[in-house]
């Protein structure tokens, strides 16, 4: 019954994404909902996309076992970033009138870096997507007991949430993230409240999270927990900020105050609201102790699932697992969106620059059905790894690639592509070389390929100029004499 319930959801979305499918009759329509959202509207898609898998089920695992220490990235880095999209990026990428982040890179910087930096955005996505595909393949194995293949679940999900997104768009992404949102917090908070009552209360799993020390936050005082406790805190709070999925929420708006203020008020109720899962992990250690310690050495992103079959009632089970697939499906058709909508604008029309509005269209939807199983692929080859580690190395490269040349390029005006360039190709490298050799456990490779990136983004762009100003100093000087010699 309970799948079937299950099944019933996905077909009414489905069905709702097709209906509003029917505004899409351009690339503006399909891409950013032709700049036409209402703040409300921006704040619910904006927080339906970064509320996915691993917020429901890979912050809670991650907590559990390092307490707010060990969650910096997702979500406080997480939340953050829409902060800091509204406040320095989202107003000046707005006036633009851009249809995706990477035709920023072109008119600041050309070509080059355009199609690099749109290879880095899509190379990021492939974890995050593949992240919530994995966890619609947990869905259904469980719901199945197991009858249904992880495998053959993450493919019943990518369909699912193909059917919508391949005709709609960012207009299907919108409402349905609309209704998403809406069913996802009343679910995880009146799961909260059953679950802390079956627990004793809100203040015995607070006294629990407190004696297992999960409240601890700062890292020890030495330089290497430090380094790399920063280092995780700006992985995605800085590497999230050149990403599609973002800019198209910010270009969706239909203002620029809408476009500001929903990324900040959406990263605000993130933050807040992501501490539910946490609760409810903790509340699973009191309800059923033994099968949650077990639970958590050997799978930790199966205890609130496991919390909720065993341990509580149907009405709450088909509450739980709603809520569980809007926040999956909210992030998954975004994330599948992004991504190839930049590609078929930034990589494909640059081999077909004739192309018109209507090809350009089809373009994209071809291109979200090639990304979907591509990414349904890459799912099942890392099947078993992290939810929460997928997501977190998925933005190291966009951080170390992307986030120096849009920020100096906004706010530097002698950022040059020679200073873009170099940028990209350091702080790649040395982010690489960090990563894979024994130095990337002093230094944390995406802190050493940050820092990299913006000296090679100063020094890239002020070398060529100063060398220009020495050879016409040169040549003045050299001028003066020889007509000095002359006279």
């Amino acid at each position: 019954m309970l799948l079937a319930l299950v099944i019933v959801y996905l077909l009414i979305t489905i069905a709702i994404g097709l209906v509003a499918a029917r505004r899409v009759k351009n690339t503006a329509d399909y891409a950013i909902a032709g700049r036409h959202l209402p703040l409300v509207m921006i704040v619910t898609t904006t927080f339906a996309t970064w509320f996915g898998s691993e917020t429901v089920l890979g912050i809670p695992a991650k907590f559990v076992n390092s307490g707010l220490n060990g969650v910096i990235e997702d979500p406080f880095g997480a939340g953050l970033c829409l902060i800091l999209v509204g406040m320095f990026f989202a107003g000046k990428l707005y006036r633009m009138k851009l249809l995706t982040i990477a035709d920023y890179y072109r008119e600041r910087y050309g070509p080059q870096v355009e199609v690099v930096c749109t290879l880095i955005i899509m190379v990021s996505y492939l974890g995050w997507v593949s992240a919530q595909v994995s966890a619609l393949g947990l869905v259904f194995n469980v719901l199945s007991d197991g009858v249904i293949s992880m495998p053959l679940g993450m493919g019943i999900g990518v369909v699912s949430i193909l059917a919508y997104t391949l005709f709609g768009g960012m207009w299907s992404v919108a409402i349905t993230d609309f209704i998403q949102m809406i069913i996802l917090v009343c679910g995880l908070a009146t799961l909260a409240v059953f679950a802390g009552g079956q627990a004793g209360g809100a203040e015995r799993v607070m006294a629990l999270a407190e004696s297992k020390n999960m409240f601890h936050f700062l890292p020890d005082a030495n330089w290497h927990d430090v380094m790399f406790f920063v280092a995780s805190g700006l992985t995605i709070m800085l590497g999230s900020i050149p990403q599609q999925d973002v800019f198209q929420r910010v270009m969706s708006a239909n203002t620029v105050e809408s476009a500001t203020r929903g990324p900040i008020i959406g990263g605000v109720c993130y933050m807040l609201f992501a501490f539910v899962p946490m609760f409810l992990v903790v509340s699973a250690m009191i309800i059923m102790p033994e099968q949650a310690l077990t639970l958590i050495s050997d799978d930790p992103q199966r205890v609130l699932p496991t919390l909720v079959m065993q341990k509580m009632p149907f009405v709450m089970q088909v509450i739980f697992f709603g809520a569980l697939l809007s926040a999956i499906k909210s992030t998954a058709s975004a994330t599948l969106l992004a991504p190839s909508v930049t590609f078929t604008e930034n990589i494909w029309r640059q081999f077909n620059p004739g192309m018109d509005d209507r090809a350009e269209l089809k373009a994209m939807r071809l291109t979200v059905l090639v990304f979907s199983a591509v990414v349904l692929a890459y799912a099942i080859v890392m099947q078993g790894t992290s939810i929460y580690e997928m997501v977190s190395s998925a933005y190291q490269v966009p951080l170390v690639g992307a986030f120096v040349p849009l920020a100096f390029g906004l706010y530097w005006s002698k950022a040059t592509t020679q200073g873009a360039l170099l940028s990209i190709a350091l702080g790649l490298m040395s982010w690489l070389l960090f990563l894979l050799t024994p130095m990337g456990e002093v230094l944390p490779a995406q802190g050493v390929g940050l820092v990299v990136a913006t000296l090679a983004m100063v020094a890239g762009s002020l070398a060529p100029q100063r060398l220009r100003n020495v050879r016409s100093a040169h040549r003045y000087h050299t001028g003066v004499d020889t007509n000095a010699r002359s006279s």
